[in-house]
């Protein structure tokens, strides 16, 4: 049975309009999705106050029910899932599938919160019982990007309603289909009530509104640092919660005694995964100036044999990036390096929005395509003499999202991660990783901690009550 049908997936008409479906890989017109507008934010957050309220009060097991059929859904279609994954996003079929197993996982895990203790009983100087109870927030404000548009938005949306809440969901309307009526069609069919997902596309006037509007107390916010620093202000002024996973600029540490063959197998992985789209990217190598030269080569050697092309027609390890303007910032920001005299090992090139990966030797802090976040297959290496320099190089710069480090020394690579600030750090494994029961987040420009995924997602989606009970009322002295 078909799940998304472009005739009928949109169970309510949007009033903001129509927005072209369109595969990157070709230029074709995949269908067209309706765009939310302010108004359709605030009917949506109305009907969602409405829901929520019984939804609180339905029995936990009823709740972890809807969710574990939700995961077992996500499994169900996964051949049609992932081929929108790969037609919307350019993801290649590995890509697709990885985000299919990590959705359900979702599920999964936030099914079993629906019944993890709620709180704590807790000692009193009075006579009476004082205990903490989590209670759900009410609505929830999801915004989530392109890139792993499944996974970025299910890691918010199955915690929030299996705890009781209500969610308003605004995928990028460049993967508004499985980032985010996927999702719907799923949880419809998963049995979960009516006005309790509401599925609304839109551009930033959108995500503005959905903060603005005072029934929605929480917001969970996964994009660009500077998106997220607007979302986090405007959240702000209203003294709500905004859960910010924001961009990165995540650096390898190659140390002086790791296997080189094994290294750069890691670095491959971690900056052209999924085009180097993912927030997590190995944006920083820094590898010893023992092994510099032949890491360069090597990892400029894999990167020429990696094809690039359609990944729902070919077999590719890269698909295209998510349009024209992103191929205009990452091809920028690479001849920009060059022209301030990084060397050019690899790759450099692009054919429409398939861009070849690439390697940059000889990088320094001024090198735009090392200072900066790329979003795009671009690997930027540079050398370190000292453990010293390593963790300096390491920790400058805005971010702090992820972190890896090779080396057969797994006690020094420990003790080298515990010198550089980030939310992450991986020891022999490259910088992109995510499982559902591991709390995911970074520090500083990165964003606000990690706030997704295991018991972290009790903090993100509860608030925390006290309660007292006597027996008589209390005295006091007037």
């Amino acid at each position: 049975m078909t799940l998304l049908d472009p005739k009928t997936w949109q169970p309510r008409r949007l009033s903001g309009g129509e927005y072209e479906v369109t595969e990157p890989a070709t230029g074709q017109s995949l269908g067209a999705v309706a765009l939310a507008t302010a108004e359709d934010i605030a009917a949506a957050a109305e009907a969602a106050v409405a829901a929520q309220t019984t939804w609180a009060r339905t029995p936990h097991f009823a709740r972890a029910q809807v969710l574990r059929r939700a995961g077992d859904l996500f499994a169900h279609h996964a051949e049609e899932l992932s081929q929108w994954l790969m037609r919307e996003s350019g993801s290649v079929a590995g890509k697709a599938d990885f985000e299919l197993h990590v959705a359900a996982q979702e599920c999964y895990e936030a099914a079993a919160l629906a019944s993890r203790p709620l709180g704590e009983v807790l000692p009193s100087e009075a006579p009476r019982l004082s205990y903490t109870r989590r209670v759900p927030v009410g609505v929830t404000g999801v915004i989530a990007p392109f890139n792993a548009p499944l996974i970025l938005s299910i890691r918010s949306v199955a915690p929030a309603l299996a705890l009781g809440n209500a969610v308003l969901l605004k995928p990028d309307p460049r993967t508004a289909v499985c980032g985010g009526l996927a999702l719907g069609a799923v949880f419809a069919e998963a049995g979960l009530p009516e006005g309790l997902l509401h599925i609304l596309p839109g551009g930033a006037e959108t995500g503005q509104a959905l903060v603005a509007d005072p029934r929605i107390p929480v917001i969970s916010f996964t994009g660009s640092t500077a998106a997220g620093r607007r979302v986090g202000e405007a959240a702000g002024r209203q003294l709500k919660r905004a859960h910010l996973e924001l961009g990165g600029n995540s650096a390898l540490v190659v140390l002086a005694d790791a296997d080189i063959e094994g290294a750069v197998a890691q670095a491959t992985w971690g900056s052209f995964f999924h085009q180097g789209q993912i927030c997590m990217t190995t944006g920083r190598h820094l590898v010893h100036a023992s092994l510099y030269e032949e890491y360069v080569e090597r990892l400029a050697a894999r990167a020429d044999a990696l094809a690039v092309g359609d990944p729902y027609r070919e077999k590719v390890h890269l698909g295209p990036v998510i349009d024209r303007p992103q191929l205009a910032k990452i091809h920028a920001l690479v001849e920009a390096s060059t022209a301030r005299g990084a060397r050019l090992v690899a790759g450099g090139t692009h054919r429409d929005l398939f861009y070849r990966p690439t390697v940059l030797a000889d990088v320094d802090d001024h090198s735009p395509a090392y200072a900066e976040e790329v979003f795009g297959p671009v690997a930027p290496v540079r050398p370190f003499a000292t453990l010293d320099e390593a963790a300096a190089l390491a920790a400058a710069g805005p971010y702090g999202l992820s972190l890896g480090i090779v080396t057969r020394d797994t006690a020094l690579g420990l003790e080298l991660a515990d010198r550089i600030p980030t939310g992450i750090a991986h020891i022999n494994d490259q910088t992109v990783n995510d499982e559902a029961v591991a709390p995911f987040g970074g520090v500083a420009a990165s964003g606000t901690g990690a706030r997704f995924g295991g018991s972290a997602n009790l903090d993100a989606f509860t608030e925390l009550r006290w309660t007292t009970v006597r027996r008589e009322p209390a005295g006091h002295p007037f």
